[in-house]
């Protein structure tokens, strides 16, 4: 089993090329749909979130406002590192149970889709680290039409995140997505020729 990191910055196109990777047979882990599972009404991660926050974090329901706890911690490092500390232990252990899942299963490529690694992880315990790019400018103009953000909110969730100039030189494989959507398939289809390849080559656990 090829254990793979997939990462890009925001408005790089990552989503498109983990549907992609899903529609060619690959087992998706998504890092974020598993920090919203941790952090659901009733587990210990939101109650440590809460109260390293406080209780205006949490919607009328009593659930998680993203938006209000977004707002806390942009900008602010250590309050970022403090929200890390709480909600990434769970995370991992999640996936270390998806992962024991799938190498039970015989699966051949899974793709740990996380928008983060290098800011919150270690990438030296996936196999592979596949980051998909655009140029900064690109990004922003896509935050602007698809999202509707300002230009002074797209400028700050991309200076939020570590520059992909310095992720490139630690990912085996980078998808540039510049052009079309057709272009980005067969970007990321050559990427996933790789991965299957390597997969058949990887070690019996």
């Amino acid at each position: 089993m090829l254990n793979v990191a997939l990462t890009g910055n925001i408005a790089a196109g990552k989503s498109t090329v983990v549907e992609l990777f899903r529609k060619w047979g690959a087992t998706i882990i998504d890092a974020d749909q598993l920090a919203r599972e941790a952090e659901t009404p009733g587990t210990e991660v939101l109650a440590a979130i809460v109260r390293r926050f406080g209780s205006d974090v949490l919607d009328p329901d009593g659930g998680l406002d993203r938006a209000a706890l977004r707002a806390k911690v942009m900008g602010d490092d250590a309050a970022l590192a403090a929200l890390n500390a709480i909600v990434h232990p769970a995370v991992q252990r999640r996936r270390e149970e998806l992962l024991a899942a799938a190498r039970a299963r015989g699966d051949a490529v899974v793709i740990n889709d996380i928008p983060l690694l290098f800011e919150a992880l270690d990438p030296e315990q996936f196999d592979v680290v596949v980051l998909v790019d655009a140029p900064a400018a690109l990004r922003h103009t896509r935050l602007h039409a698809l999202r509707g953000l300002s230009d002074e909110e797209a400028d700050r969730m991309i200076a939020a995140q570590m520059p992909a100039e310095r992720k490139r030189g630690r990912s085996r494989f980078v998808v540039e997505n510049v052009g079309t959507v057709q272009e980005l398939e067969r970007a990321a289809k050559a990427v996933y020729k790789e991965l299957r390849r390597l997969a058949k080559v990887q070690p019996s656990p």
